[in-house]
């Protein structure tokens, strides 16, 4: 069986990004940028104030108090249209352009605040209270690259580099397909020791959140025609995700259903708990990710395996989860061959450490407990017991993917 993080390389290794687009950039927050963003000014576009104030001369006010001449105002948007000479100062705003002839800015609370004549009493510094054009960057600069996913600030860069239209990548798009007999929909009537089913809407969220955009193939029952015919929904999609028919059981049909249609199986069981019967591979040229049932499992897969790949396929990296540090809050007995994920609370001590506490019940049928979790505990493979109060590695929960 393959470790968690070498099957989340392999997967990763063998997607490419999608396709680009071109997207206005008020439907740019959360794309990945595709190409670079550079700017088409200056900015600012010339000497601006920096306060509200008067331009002057600083030859004029060497020694002060002095007073001055006002020749004028220049409202933001508004230029003043004549030349600052001596003895003389022009009223100005945040924002407003340096006139010709100033080289500071005296602030209004450093004056009388006069209308034809202003009062100046402290000695300015050269240039003070200036912004200088293109102090924050330069026409030609590049501002954003590309591979990022775009943020609140990024979109306010690419707005400020005159910037209305963005190259990104398309979202992936990602066929969801939950099988077997027992399953029934939300709202739906649920057979006679059936279940009703959480995976395929919670995956579906999963790929939404990470960038992707999810297209539902419906529940198909144990048969292998029927599993062949969902599938073939998938055409066009990015990535296929099953849930469920994974295992080695009479009824875990996925692997024989796809078969026909080219199924090649890279791997198959990762070193992992929850989450051991997981499938990659492909069918024809489709990238197929073969999820658990349980949905604890599903989940917990999702978030190892599916949202990298969503991200990858997005033109991200696709890294794994990053895991913080806290101690554990109670003891943890010495793990088996498989890499360990344990659903838990956290809570905080005064001094800011995060104490993760285990769930006592971990049953990968329990959505109750993964709904509460607040963070999985990583327990590698075979790792030594450890003590309330050491030190343990979990993931965080409760973000953009679950």
């Amino acid at each position: 069986m393959l470790s968690v993080e070498e099957a989340r390389v392999r997967i990763v290794a063998a997607l490419r990004p999608v396709g680009t687009e071109w997207v206005n950039i008020a439907d740019a927050w959360g794309r990945v940028l595709a190409a670079p963003v550079t700017a088409r000014h200056d900015k600012p576009l010339a000497d601006v104030s920096a306060m509200d104030g008067y331009a002057v001369r600083g030859a004029d006010c060497a020694t002060v108090p002095v007073r001055l001449r006002v020749i004028g105002s220049a409202p933001a948007g508004h230029p003043f249209a004549g030349t600052v000479g001596p003895g003389e100062a022009v009223r100005l705003f945040t924002g407003s352009v340096i006139p010709v002839g100033a080289d500071a800015v005296i602030i209004q609370e450093d004056t009388d605040l006069g209308q034809d004549t202003v009062e100046v009493r402290f000695a300015p510094r050269p240039r003070q209270h200036i912004r200088r054009r293109a102090g924050d960057f330069a026409a030609g600069d590049t501002l954003l690259a590309p591979g990022r996913r775009l943020t609140a600030r990024d979109i306010g860069i690419a707005a400020s580099a005159d910037r209305p239209w963005l190259a990104v990548h398309r979202r992936p798009r990602v066929a969801i397909l939950s099988t077997g007999d027992e399953v029934a929909r939300p709202g739906e009537p649920v057979p006679a020791g059936g279940v009703i089913s959480s995976n395929s809407l919670a995956l579906a969220a999963m790929v939404r959140a990470a960038g992707g955009e999810p297209i539902d193939l419906g529940i198909a029952p144990d048969d292998l025609d029927t599993i062949a015919e969902a599938a073939r929904g998938a055409t066009g999609c990015d990535l296929i995700v099953t849930s469920g028919g994974a295992s080695v059981g009479a009824h875990d049909l996925v692997r024989d259903a796809l078969a026909p249609a080219g199924l090649e199986l890279a791997f198959w069981k990762i070193a992992m708990r929850p989450g051991k019967p997981f499938m990659f591979g492909r069918v024809g040229s489709t990238p197929l990710l073969g999820l658990p049932g349980n949905p604890v499992s599903a989940l917990v897969c999702g978030l190892l395996f599916l949202v990298p790949a969503i991200e990858k396929l997005a033109g991200l990296p696709g890294e794994a989860p990053r895991p913080v540090r806290a101690i554990a809050g109670a003891a943890l007995k010495a793990n088996d061959h498989r890499a360990d994920h344990l659903r838990a609370a956290l809570a905080r001590q005064e001094d800011g450490t995060l104490v993760a506490t285990p769930f006592p019940v971990q049953d990968s049928s329990l959505m109750a407990g993964l709904a509460r979790a607040e963070a999985l505990i990583l327990r590698p493979p075979h790792a030594p017991a450890v003590a309330e109060g050491e030190a343990v590695e979990v993931l965080l929960l409760g973000g953009r993917d679950i």
